[in-house]
């Protein structure tokens, strides 16, 4: 789970103004991070089956978020995968 002063330091650098929590950029940088931190609970914790499930849950709705941002906008899409470092 993010804190909440990460959670704020995320819409504030990826939000298109202050507060901005549903754009798509702004979701696919929380996602991100939740995916990141629940790949690293998976590594040490292999049998947890219920926190992989929402893994894969979360990584099908960035998928669609990206999907959505590079139909709408490609360069915004490029530039917030160079940011986030997600390999495509």
């Amino acid at each position: 789970m993010i804190s909440k002063e990460k959670k704020t330091a995320i819409i504030a650098e990826f939000g298109r103004k202050p507060g901005d929590t549903g754009s798509p950029e702004v979701q696919i940088a929380i996602l991100t991070e939740r995916i990141t931190e629940l790949t690293g609970h998976l590594q040490q914790n292999s049998k947890d089956h219920h926190s992989r499930r929402g893994l894969l849950m979360m990584v099908g709705q960035r998928r669609g978020l990206l999907n959505y941002l590079k139909k709408t906008d490609l360069q915004g899409y490029r530039a917030l995968i160079e940011r986030l470092g997600i390999r495509k």
